[in-house]
């Protein structure tokens, strides 16, 4: 077994101090960008494992699992912990958690603040450019990607069906008579956002040939829903149908219609993405696509506990979890049932 490296030794590559190799490993801000990553370079080149992790390295254990998420607000996220939180109180195991507030930059900052800290990591990156994520998890690191777009790395990936669980909603909808049907979006850059709005077009352009996608921005939150809804007020003609890339915004879209005096579904039906937990109790209750975002978070710390098992398992593509269609009455009409060749 070779010399273990120490933290004087990267600094002595990067020619810097030990007290800014620290700050720099530490994701601290007092510390110039092309220094940190003169530092970072240093800590690769020399596979450099933090001090705190080296009371662990006898039985290379910490007994802790990092997770990395681009928020904690919301009930996406909630649950999503909750179903780790079950794996890993099953195991006897604790949970390091970081968000990096939607930023790619401190995505990377929280990445290295795990180094030497966890036995491995789950890591929802959704970012559609993911070479910086790549960059970052290495091969002695174990990890597990929860619907990143990043592919071929050697490591397991559990994706949602976003793309076949928009197919299915939009051919729900024009089942059920409708045919002017609008699409609020997920944020920009978001790889879950464009796949669901890729289901959407696509089942459009082979349902209903002759109908033009209408497509708004939203942000996977209220706020942006109910701007949405808004705008969907305005238009001339009215959409009769608006799919909402998340359920989160389809709460805020369905609000926006309640303050018009609309009724929905009679006057215009509002659909969802995640069945979150308050989906089924709002009024209307609302038609959605249904994830098991707690098992999603379950499976994904069993995938990566089962990696450590064999940590040489051949490279992998995405395993794809299939959604479900969950219809309530927001898409429900009353009277005559409706069929999808109906005029």
């Amino acid at each position: 077994m070779g010399d273990v490296v120490t933290i004087r030794d990267v600094a002595r590559l990067a020619q810097v101090s030990v007290a800014t190799v620290s700050r720099a490993l530490n994701g601290q801000q007092n510390v110039a960008s092309t220094v940190r990553e003169r530092v970072l370079d240093a800590a690769r080149e020399l596979k450099y494992v933090p001090h705190h992790a080296a009371r662990s390295l006898s039985s290379r254990r910490t007994r802790t699992i990092g997770v990395v998420l681009p928020d904690l607000h919301g009930e996406f996220f909630s649950e999503l912990m909750r179903g780790i939180d079950v794996v890993a109180r099953e195991h006897d195991l604790h949970l390091l958690v970081s968000s990096y507030h939607g930023h790619p930059d401190e995505q990377g900052t929280a990445l290295r603040a795990m180094r030497g800290r966890v036995d491995g990591l789950l890591v929802l990156s959704p970012f559609v450019d993911s070479q910086a994520l790549a960059s970052e998890l290495g091969q002695s690191q174990p990890a597990v990607l929860i619907n990143s777009h990043l592919t071929g790395v050697g490591l397991g990936t559990l994706r949602i069906d976003n793309y076949g669980g928009a197919r299915a909603m939009v051919a729900h909808l024009v089942d059920n008579g409708f045919r002017r049907i609008a699409f609020v979006t997920g944020p920009t850059d978001n790889f879950d956002a464009d796949e669901r709005l890729r289901g959407y077009t696509d089942a459009l352009a082979q349902l209903l040939p002759d109908a033009q996608p209408i497509v708004l921005q939203g942000a996977f939150d209220e706020s942006s829903g109910h701007a949405a809804g808004h705008e969907v007020l305005k238009m001339d003609p009215r959409p009769d149908a608006v799919f909402a890339a998340n359920d989160m915004t389809a709460l805020g879209v369905l609000f926006a219609f309640h303050q018009a005096g609309l009724t929905v579904p009679d006057d215009i039906a509002v659909a969802g993405f995640d069945d979150i937990p308050l989906a089924r109790y709002v009024h209307p209750s609302l038609t959605t696509i249904s994830v098991d975002i707690a098992e999603l978070g379950g499976r994904a710390l069993r995938t990566l506990l089962a990696g450590r098992e064999n940590p040489t398992p051949p490279a992998q593509d995405a395993t794809l979890i299939a959604p479900h269609l969950v219809a309530r009455q927001s898409t429900q009409r009353r009277g005559a049932a409706h069929r999808r060749d109906s005029s």
